[in-house]
């Protein structure tokens, strides 16, 4: 009985641990890009920055949450996710300070783009260690997940012009203090790194897989279409709220609320979501929030009112970032689905303020920008319909090969669930190739976050008296 307390004991630690390196990583995931806004302007001509230079420092968050972030799952399956992890904060760190001290363009944009990959693959990595970790109660680590990134968002976009004020206008001191943030992010997974989860006896899923993968698709247009909103308001809604007679001062100001309302919406949206078997409903308020709030804005009238409305639709993100694990049951289904997810989604986002902007010079008004947005709105109703729907993401062993995982073409989108056949050890798994199984069973009696809806053939157990983890 003691060493059954003990391990309890140890177990709970873990978790308590763990919980906290999420939080403290989710704070440094966004500050390498809303550090930068605010005193980008005295980057500029402290560094003799061209416009099209200014153009590149801000197209390279998309470009390295696309590019990192795709190739994470394979890194997590050679490093180990905890050691990812801590790379992942390391990179982070080296990557603030190497830019905080350099008069350099060329070597400026290199260490942001080193800062940059810490931030992807930490974008990847924690809703994978989430489901690692917490398999059966995700909702509440999201939410810290969720709002952490809010919060962290929000202080260094806000503190980083006083810090420069403290430090006598001194740019390079305003940005190269969130490389603390870091080092201290670090100082827990450092600990963790003896509990490194095995590698090896998992499917696992290549990113090629889900090109061919209704949810997978679905999940980066969900995820794409929020992210490019949200990218839109926060580069261009500013202007917006100048051309409606708003000083710079009030323009901050509304700006500030709008992200502090994001913090107890965060608190909120990832709960709910879990307790929900079907998250359409949920997506769908979302949208209608979105239309509300962007109708409102248009007519030019009540703007704080409508900011204060468009601000709740915002909820859109920690739901999308729920959603990457309630729909799958794997740890490595997740990574999968996050890195594609959110790769092609950013690729998706990132073209969205420049066509805002396209837009705006074309037309000298806010008519043809809201107009795309009502689109962007209406293909984030479409493809979260498919998302939030009662389906699952399988990675499924495949006994018969110890490569790549592959893709099982007769299995793709039938019924409620969307299945990827993976790569796993036979004498883990312990049964035949996948031919010699007989019809589909059941997935095993065990609780599960989403399962499948409509009739199903009665479970069959497979060799070793296991119960298959599938489902039609």
């Amino acid at each position: 009985m003691a060493a059954i307390a003990a391990r309890r004991s140890r177990t709970g630690s873990i978790a308590w641990l763990v919980a906290v390196g999420i939080v403290l990583a989710a704070l440094n995931l966004r500050t390498a890009v809303s550090s930068v806004g605010p005193v980008l302007d005295q980057i500029r001509d402290s560094l003799g920055m061209s416009a099209v230079t200014a153009g590149v420092l801000t197209t390279l968050p998309v470009l390295c949450f696309a590019a990192f972030g795709a190739v994470t799952p394979a890194l997590s399956r050679r490093a180990g996710e905890h050691r990812l992890l801590v790379a992942a904060l390391v990179l982070t760190g080296v990557g603030l300070l190497i830019r905080s001290m350099v008069d350099d363009v060329a070597v400026f944009l290199l260490a942001s783009a080193v800062a940059l990959a810490g931030g992807a693959i930490g974008n990847v990595l924690i809703p994978t260690l989430i489901k690692r970790h917490f398999p059966a109660r995700p909702g509440p680590l999201t939410t810290l997940y969720s709002v952490g990134l809010a919060f962290g968002t929000m202080i260094s976009s806000a503190a980083t012009v006083p810090i420069q004020k403290a430090a006598d206008g001194n740019w390079h001191v305003a940005l190269g203090v969130w490389a603390a943030l870091a080092a201290v992010a670090v100082i827990p997974w450092l600990a963790l790194l003896r509990t490194e989860p095995e590698r090896g006896t998992a499917a696992g899923i290549r990113p090629g897989d889900l090109l061919r993968n209704r949810l997978a698709w679905a999940m980066a247009g969900y995820f794409g279409s929020q992210s490019l909103i949200a990218y839109v308001i926060f580069g261009w809604f500013p202007q917006f709220l100048l051309d409606h007679g708003f000083t710079g001062e009030q323009t901050g100001t509304v700006m500030a609320i709008f992200a502090a309302v994001g913090i107890p919406v965060s608190l909120v949206v990832p709960a709910l979501a879990t307790r929900m078997r079907d998250q359409r409903p949920l997506i769908l308020g979302f949208v209608a929030i979105y239309v509300i709030g962007f109708a409102g804005l248009l007519t030019g009238q009540a703007i704080v009112v409508w900011t204060l409305v468009l601000s709740l639709a915002m909820g859109s993100f920690p739901l999308a970032l729920a959603l990457l694990g309630l729909r799958t049951r794997t740890a490595e289904a997740t990574a999968a689905l996050s890195a594609f997810g959110q790769s092609a989604g950013y690729l998706f986002a990132g073209a969205g303020p420049l066509v805002v902007g396209v837009l705006y010079q074309l037309s000298g008004g806010w008519t043809l920008p809201f107009a795309l947005l009502f689109v962007v709105v209406a293909a984030q109703a479409v493809t979260g319909w498919y998302v939030g729907g009662d389906r699952v993401l399988d990675a499924v062993p495949d006994n018969d090969s110890h490569g790549p995982s592959r893709i099982d073409p007769g299995h793709l989108s039938q019924g409620r669930a969307d299945r990827v056949v993976g790569s796993g050890r036979a004498g883990a798994a312990g049964g035949r190739p996948r031919s010699d199984r007989g019809p589909d069973p059941l997935p095993p009696t065990r609780p599960r976050l989403a399962r499948p809806a409509g009739r199903h053939r009665s479970a069959r157990r497979g060799p070793g008296g296991r119960l298959p983890d599938r489902c039609d």
